[in-house]
């Protein structure tokens, strides 16, 4: 079939190459008009893109960049074959390819939109569909399988067959592939569940920390303080008994643990120790004004010192070591100027001298 299409083709070419100008110049305007409409359309969407705060114009431009001239390819030889003498089955055959190529065009590139989008606006919201790999990933799948199912119907392929086939087969698949659509299955859960978000930081009960980085079809990524790598399966981690540090707030309260003598004034120190927090609001990257410090005597009576515990909050978890760290040395100088002992550990022997013989 392929050759009875092809040998009118040649024929033609070889024969007739003269009546090749006017399909070829129809292709050549119409790239010329693509390359036109495309110039037009993406000042259209810039100028509607800058009196507004989205960044839905930006994604659309990159988006569109190489399709519109891909669609003008196949609308220029589109109509250069209608302008020719080809035979009619060549013709038809010619038609169809492109209709095919342009679903697939169309498919792609609605599959990276998509996928962009849910990244964007999947990042900027804490809702219940933030923006994992595992989502975009998803996103595309069903763009990719409805355009599919498009192409096979123009092709005059039965679905219905292919879907019986698939599901037999796909028993058999599943039985081989338990823990892969296991990890699957929980990453989906674990992304629209919203009780771990991109950018938490979460502590699981086997010991692992960090904040997530980013969640696939088949493992969780973790960042931990030290800038290394963690990565989860799926299935481990929704099994897992996890402390989210960023729900349902992102502040955490932080206690630094304080001694000073017994013959101090503990009002005096409480007063001291709150006063000097809040004076390291705005001067302590991370130390937050609300909810407000707080100081207490707690634990309470040491051996050889009594023990206050002063609570702020920081923004962030990873913010709580540095706050402190600058508390302290703001405490231990505030109690020096104040007069405040820091007594340090004290113990009391005595001897018992044994009667001589």
């Amino acid at each position: 079939m392929l050759r009875n299409v092809i040998e009118p083709i040649r024929r033609y070419l070889s024969h007739d190459w003269i009546h090749i100008v006017i399909p070829a110049g129809v292709l050549l305007l119409t790239l010329i008009g693509a390359s036109l409409v495309r110039r037009l359309l993406f000042r259209v969407i810039r100028r509607m893109a800058a009196t507004a705060t989205s960044q839905a114009g930006p994604i659309l431009i990159s988006t569109l960049r190489g399709p519109i001239m891909i669609w003008g390819l196949i609308l220029g030889l589109h109509f250069a074959t209608q302008t020719s003498e080809l035979p009619p089955r060549a013709l038809h055959y010619i038609a169809k390819s492109l209709f095919a190529l342009w679903l697939i065009s169309i498919t792609i590139m609605v599959s990276q939109l998509v996928g962009n989008l849910v990244r964007h606006y999947g990042g900027r919201s804490n809702g219940q569909m933030p923006a994992t790999s595992l989502t975009k990933s998803l996103a595309q799948i069903f763009v990719a399988v409805i355009g599919l199912l498009i192409l096979l119907n123009h092709l005059g392929i039965s679905i219905t067959p292919l879907l019986a086939t698939l599901g037999v087969g796909g028993l058999a698949v599943a039985l081989a592939l338990q823990d892969t659509l296991s990890n699957l299955f929980a990453g989906f859960y674990i992304s629209i569940a919203g009780q771990v978000r991109l950018g938490d930081y979460i502590r699981l009960n086997s010991g692992e920390e960090g904040v997530v980085a980013d969640i696939s079809w088949r493992s969780t990524m973790m960042r931990t303080l030290g800038h290394n790598l963690i990565i989860v399966p799926n299935a481990k981690l929704g099994q897992a008994i996890i402390t989210n540090f960023n729900f349902p707030n992102q502040y955490l309260a932080v206690q630094v643990a304080v001694g000073v003598g017994y013959d101090s004034d503990p009002d005096q120190v409480e007063a001291v120790l709150v006063d000097e927090a809040v004076r390291g609001v705005g001067q302590i990257s991370g130390l937050l004004a609300e909810p407000a410090p707080n100081a207490r005597l707690n634990p309470g009576f040491g051996d050889s010192a009594l023990q206050f515990t002063l609570t702020v909050f920081v923004a962030e978890f990873a913010q709580q070591f540095a706050v402190q760290s600058e508390m302290r040395k703001r405490i231990l100088k505030r109690l020096r100027v104040e007069k405040i002992d820091m007594p340090f550990p004290t113990r009391t022997v005595m001897v018992r001298q044994q009667p001589s013989q």
